[in-house]
C-alpha cells in the first residue's frame, strides 16, 4: 500500500508551441515541426514518474527537451520568445477604471517582462526562449491560454487551480505600445530586439 500511494498520480502536461505544423508519434516523445509562420499548439499528457524526453526535429535542427518533475510545462519550439504570467482573473473587470499610477506600474512590469527582467518562478512570470522547456507549476491541472488566444469573459476561473496567459513578442509589443499611449509615454520603450515574431499571424 505504501508503494502504491507513493507511485500513483504522476502527471506531466506539456504544451508544445511551434511556428509550424506539429506531428507527434504514438509515444508522444518524437516530435516533428514543419516550417511555418502560424502559431500551433499541441498538448501532451504523460502519467509517469520518470523524466520525459522529447526528441524534436524542426527547421532549426534536432534537439531534446526533458521534463523531469510532475507538473505543467511549456516547450517553446517557435522561432521567437514567448512571455507570460499567472493571471488573477476577476481583476480584469476594473481595467477601464485603472488609475494612472496602476497603469504605469503595469506598463513597467510588462516592459521588464518583455526583455526578461524580474522573471522568476516565485514571481510566476516566464520568458521562454526558442528551444527551451519551462515548468510553470507543480500542478498539471492549470489552464494556459496561449498566444493569439484571449481569456473568455465567461470562463469559470474556479474550475481550474491556476490560470496562465502567454503572448508572442508581437502581441507584447502591441500591448506595451497601447499602454504607453494611455500613460502618455513615448512608444518604443522596453520593446524586445527580435523582429521575427512580426512575421507571425494567427
Amino acid at each position: 500500500m505504501v508503494c502504491f500511494a507513493a507511485c500513483k498520480g504522476h502527471e506531466k502536461k506539456i504544451l508544445v508551441y511551434a511556428s509550424g505544423d506539429i506531428q507527434v508519434d504514438n509515444t508522444k516523445q518524437h516530435i516533428t515541426v514543419a516550417d511555418g509562420t502560424t502559431h500551433h499548439e499541441q498538448e501532451l499528457d504523460f502519467t509517469t514518474g520518470d523524466p520525459v524526453n522529447l526528441d524534436i526535429q524542426s527547421p532549426q535542427g534536432k534537439l531534446t527537451l526533458t521534463a523531469t518533475d510532475d507538473g505543467l510545462y511549456i516547450a517553446n519550439l517557435k522561432t521567437d520568445t514567448v512571455v507570460g504570467s499567472m493571471q488573477h482573473v476577476g481583476a480584469e473587470g476594473g481595467e477601464a477604471r485603472i488609475t494612472q499610477d496602476a497603469l504605469k506600474q503595469k506598463l513597467d512590469s510588462l516592459q521588464k517582462l518583455a526583455v526578461g527582467q524580474n522573471v522568476s518562478e516565485a514571481n510566476k512570470n516566464y520568458f521562454i526562449v526558442p528551444g527551451k522547456i519551462v515548468r510553470l507549476s507543480s500542478n498539471p491541472g492549470g489552464k494556459v491560454f496561449g498566444p493569439f488566444t484571449t481569456i473568455p469573459g465567461s470562463f469559470d476561473a474556479a474550475s481550474v487551480p491556476e490560470i496562465y496567459k502567454f503572448y508572442s513578442m508581437k502581441e507584447m509589443r502591441e500591448i506595451i505600445g497601447n499602454l504607453e499611449k494611455m500613460a502618455g509615454g513615448t512608444p518604443g520603450q522596453g520593446q524586445p530586439a527580435s523582429d521575427q515574431s512580426k512575421k507571425e499571424t494567427k
